[in-house]
């Protein structure tokens, strides 16, 4: 599901027109941007935890080449599944289809 279908989700499950619920969304991710920005977390109760983590400089390996590469420090946004949302991706559905397919980002 991309953003655009999102939209049309929410719409349809609502009373908000497209428009209002892309402003919506909008807003909801600009709120939560600036939030993990400040350093801070967002946490929605039965979906999870946004947050923040540093990740300090180490070195890497190119894994073509095999040569060392310096890798920077960095702060990374990491997610914690709540409990609900854990429970709903764990079904025997799903883990039966991913094993036959290979689902990335």
């Amino acid at each position: 599901m991309n953003k655009k279908e999102l939209i049309k989700q929410v719409s349809r499950r609502t009373d908000l027109s497209q428009k209002q619920a892309n402003e919506a969304l909008n807003i909801m991710l600009e709120t939560m941007g600036k939030t993990l920005a400040a350093g801070g977390k967002v946490t929605l109760v039965d979906f999870g935890t946004f947050g923040v983590e540093y990740r300090k400089a180490r070195k890497g390996r190119n894994p073509k080449t095999n040569v060392e590469i310096p890798i920077e420090e960095k702060i990374v946004v990491k997610f914690k599944p709540g409990k609900e949302l854990a429970n709903k991706v764990n079904s025997p559905q799903l883990i039966k289809k991913l094993k036959k397919t290979t689902l990335f980002f």
